[in-house]
């Protein structure tokens, strides 16, 4: 969870103690709480109207067992259970000062240490926690609703998630190298016409409404697969399309020196224009420091990225391809292919 603040720099001391306050002070009156459930339950009514969420929040709980597979939103029927002295008591416990971070972006380090210390040196520690253990499994989820469209995603574990950095990276070149998108999207002509689910199948099948590469990372593991979305008597054919493109990545000789090139190239990028908001910079220093400790400087992973091969490359979605398929799928569900169907066209990389 982050509490941001952006302001001149004159005005540190008092965006700081403000901030400081907001997060060491909440009142959570009840009426406040009442009114953010009301919005908290229109929240969960809205993800079942919006298949490509409710496909994502699906994934985690269908494809682990442990921390990851709770429900990112909260169940509507765990709703009526929460009031303020429950949110008070969670709070407490949970935001301490040894599971926070005071990041900061175009501050001086000395000048910031000097503000946040006195108002944080009496802020009391937590009791000591075991990281919550989490276990990719696979699996296999259906959801039929009253929709023209059937929607599909097909995804896989990236073991070690962020922890492992440099696996992380490769998987981020995939993904722009797989790239994809909707059959007409509104970024400009050109957007993303370069990437392989965009030249191989976007512009070739013409039933495809939608078709990306998409991934979810934690710390110890996360997700990377393709989402697509199509009428329902085309989803057989688009799913065998989906594995066949994952397996491309995994083949040798499938992947160019000039697509790696290009991926590669656009994702230091948009890694780098990311990183001229202040607001995305001290976001990552404070998640950098959760996660390694320290923060990693940008010419690290950015030369993680240059000196990728297409051997890495390959070799990476090989380890992917080995872990059991997580599969989820809404609307018009009938003609989506078996679990076992799918799993078994991966059985060469087991």
């Amino acid at each position: 969870m982050v509490y941001s603040y952006d302001t001149l720099k004159a005005y540190v001391p008092q965006a700081v103690e403000v901030l400081l306050d907001s997060v060491r002070n909440p009142l959570f009156l009840q009426e406040e709480v009442d009114r953010q459930l009301a919005l908290a339950r229109e929240d969960v009514q809205d993800m079942q109207k919006n298949p490509e969420r409710f496909l994502q929040e699906v994934l985690n709980i269908v494809g682990y067992e442990g921390a990851i597979a709770n429900p990112l939103i909260c169940p509507e029927e765990a709703l009526g259970t929460i009031n303020a002295d429950i949110i008070k008591k969670f709070y407490h416990e949970n935001f301490t000062a040894d599971r926070l971070v005071l990041a900061a972006s175009g501050v001086d380090h000395q000048h910031l240490l000097d503000v946040a210390e006195p108002l944080m040196s009496d802020w009391h520690k937590g009791s000591p926690m075991e990281t919550p253990k989490s276990t990719y499994t696979g699996g296999d989820f259906r959801h039929a609703a009253e929709s023209d469209m059937t929607h599909v995603a097909l995804a896989f574990e990236v073991p070690g998630g962020w922890l492992q950095e440099r696996d992380v990276t490769i998987m981020t070149v995939i993904q722009t190298l797989m790239g994809g998108g909707g059959s007409f999207s509104s970024g400009g002509p050109g957007k993303g016409m370069h990437s392989r689910l965009y030249l191989r199948v976007l512009t070739k099948y013409h039933d495809v409404q939608a078709f990306s590469a998409f991934s979810s990372v934690y710390d110890t593991s996360g997700l990377f697969g393709i989402y697509l979305t199509t009428p329902p008597d085309f989803v057989a054919k688009a799913v065998d399309v989906a594995i066949k493109e994952l397996i491309a990545i995994a083949t040798p000789g499938q992947v160019t020196e000039i697509e790696l090139t290009r991926a590669k190239n656009s994702t230091i990028s948009s890694v780098l224009m990311n990183l001229e908001s202040r607001v995305i910079v001290a976001e990552d220093i404070g998640r950098q420091l959760l996660t390694y400790g320290c923060r990693k400087p940008i010419d690290y992973f950015l030369k993680c990225m240059d000196e990728l091969t297409i051997d890495d490359v390959t070799a990476f979605a090989k380890k992917l391809l080995s872990s059991q398929p997580t599969m989820a799928s809404y609307g018009d569900v009938d003609k989506v292919p078996p679990y076992e169907f799918v799993s078994k066209r991966f059985q060469a990389f087991r």
